[in-house]
């Protein structure tokens, strides 16, 4: 009897389990059915063969419906396929699509209480406080700091090239390497407001720790699974949280900005940085507009009027870390890597910034400033065009929040559905974006429109938009007119970039971006 009711319970619970892993089938939906059970399309992700990235990119060209069901683990989601739907739920329709579904957890787990994982009320507040910080008036006032950082990266790759001269062939460069340093060094000083030089000195702990996000994490079983979770689960996540499984590293930043904030209000020191705006925002309950006298003035509150916490302060200059320093590297790094195999369009961006630069008298003396990059359209369509083709992040993620009849389909997504965007596959699709494999810049362009606006959402669209787009464009633009105005790039044979297995959300080019560089100008 006993082995019977063993073999009942285990029928049963196959049943259950299949009908679970069947429910899009049974709806009538195209359903990816690559992986099985129960590892669903993260199968390859498991198996270390694939980054999540691309996965969902694959199954983007697999199919041709407007939408796919698929299997994350044990979690169901839908892939979305249909621009002008994706479009829909994270603009007109975003009340209910508001939320990301991801792990948080505002009272044991603060520092995972950032602008991306907040949900409803709590996102909605944080994001009007925080807004104008990346105000153009603010960015201008930071620009100096960006500028210092793209000087020092100029004579870092001067001193590389004098140490590595191999004649007129120049001397290779990772560029990928170079850009990931340059953007650690802009997320220390002008977010941080830390004093760091990484090209100088590779082995500060602010570079350190970035290493230890990006390149090689040393999380344990668990702390990998937390990781995992946090998407796919977030009550999972929370148990483990509680059960004190954490990243190390984000409880260092947060060391960081503790004794950084203790020292400039015991010093009074000020600086014009991201988190000397959330220091005023901690003190006074709000971020001051561009035209206040009172912008960048040091001040002190009660500690029970205190607007927000140091870990909320932490969270968010961590998220702002995270989001930034990776997308900001690639963005560059891939750019220069496609210029180097598009001479004539090498070409004609170098002869914008030397138009640009000789109009403004830069060449000779004198700084870059914020509007002088602002003038530079050419440069624009080229970041565009990167942003299109290589996306920072290769997919979006939302959450039904309400349920939600899908227009001209007998089709309701119900609330708590999971939602995925592959931008990697939509920004290649030739639907949207005509010979998608080639770099065109001009497709930007007013006059050419060789694109489908609505298709194209590299900082994601609606209310959730990226908040600090316009930092990362800028910081972007600085590094290449640096190095395209001091040096020349040496053609590449045409090679689309191949991707390694990482477990970040973000795409990393397996074995790095060389390309070789020859002095042109004087140092910008």
């Amino acid at each position: 009897m006993l082995i019977f009711i063993l073999l009942l319970s285990i029928v049963i619970l196959w049943f259950v389990i299949k009908r679970h892993y069947t429910q899009w089938q049974r709806l009538g939906l195209a359903t990816d059915e690559s992986g099985g059970i129960p590892f669903g399309c993260l199968y390859r992700v498991m198996k270390k063969e694939q980054p999540l990235g691309l996965v969902f990119s694959n199954i983007y060209k697999s199919f041709n419906e407007r939408l796919v069901g698929i299997y994350m683990l044990f979690k169901p989601a839908l892939l979305l396929r249909d621009a002008h739907l994706i479009r829909q739920i994270m603009t007109s329709d975003f009340v209910s699509f508001h939320d990301r579904g991801v792990y948080v957890d505002e009272k044991y787990d603060p520092l995972s209480s950032h602008l991306f994982n907040l949900k409803g009320q709590t996102w909605r507040t944080l994001r009007a406080k925080l807004t104008p910080s990346f105000s153009s008036g603010k960015l201008k006032a930071m620009f100096e700091t960006v500028d210092a950082v793209g000087d020092k990266m100029i004579q870092h790759l001067l001193q590389k090239k004098k140490l590595e001269d191999v004649g007129d062939d120049g001397c290779v460069v990772d560029v990928k390497d170079l850009a990931t340093t340059y953007a650690v060094d802009i997320i220390g000083s002008v977010i941080f407001g830390l004093d760091i030089d990484s090209f100088a000195n590779p082995n500060n702990d602010f570079h350190l720790m970035s290493d230890g996000l990006f390149k090689n994490p040393k999380s344990n079983v668990l702390q990998q699974i937390r990781h995992v979770m946090n998407f796919i689960c977030p009550p999972i996540a929370q148990l483990l949280c509680r059960l004190g499984v954490n990243d190390p590293i984000t409880f260092s930043i947060r060391d960081v900005v503790e004794r950084t904030i203790e020292f400039r209000q015991k010093n009074g020191v000020v600086r014009k940085d991201l988190l000397q705006l959330l220091i005023q925002l901690r003190n006074t309950g709000k971020i001051s507009d561009d035209n206040d006298d009172s912008l960048w003035r040091s001040e002190t509150a009660a500690e029970n009027l205190k607007s927000i916490s140091i870990d909320m302060i932490s969270a968010n200059l961590l998220l702002f870390y995270i989001a930034g320093s990776e997308t900001t590297a690639s963005t560059i790094a891939f750019t220069l890597y496609e210029l180097a195999m598009y001479p004539e369009i090498l070409s004609k961006v170098q002869q914008e910034i030397d138009c640009c630069l000789q109009k403004h008298n830069l060449y000779s003396k004198g700084p870059l400033s914020y509007d002088v990059i602002k003038e530079m359209k050419y440069l624009d369509l080229c970041v565009m065009e990167t942003m299109r083709k290589y996306p920072g992040l290769p997919f979006l993620n939302r959450e039904c929040t309400n349920d939600f009849q899908i227009p001209d389909m007998n089709f309701t997504i119900k609330k708590g559905t999971a939602i995925i965007v592959s931008l990697f596959g939509l920004h290649r699709d030739p639907e949207y974006f005509p010979n998608p494999m080639d770099f065109k810049p001009e497709r930007f362009d007013h006059d050419v429109m060789e694109y489908n606006p609505i298709a194209y959402m590299p900082f994601g669209e609606g209310p959730r938009h990226c908040i600090a787009q316009r930092m990362g464009v800028l910081n972007v633009k600085v590094a290449l007119v640096k190095i395209l105005a001091n040096f020349n790039v040496q053609q590449l044979p045409r090679k689309e970039v191949e991707f390694r297995f990482h477990t970040t959300p973000v795409l990393l080019p397996k074995g790095g971006l060389s390309i070789t560089i020859k002095k042109r100008y004087a140092n910008v």
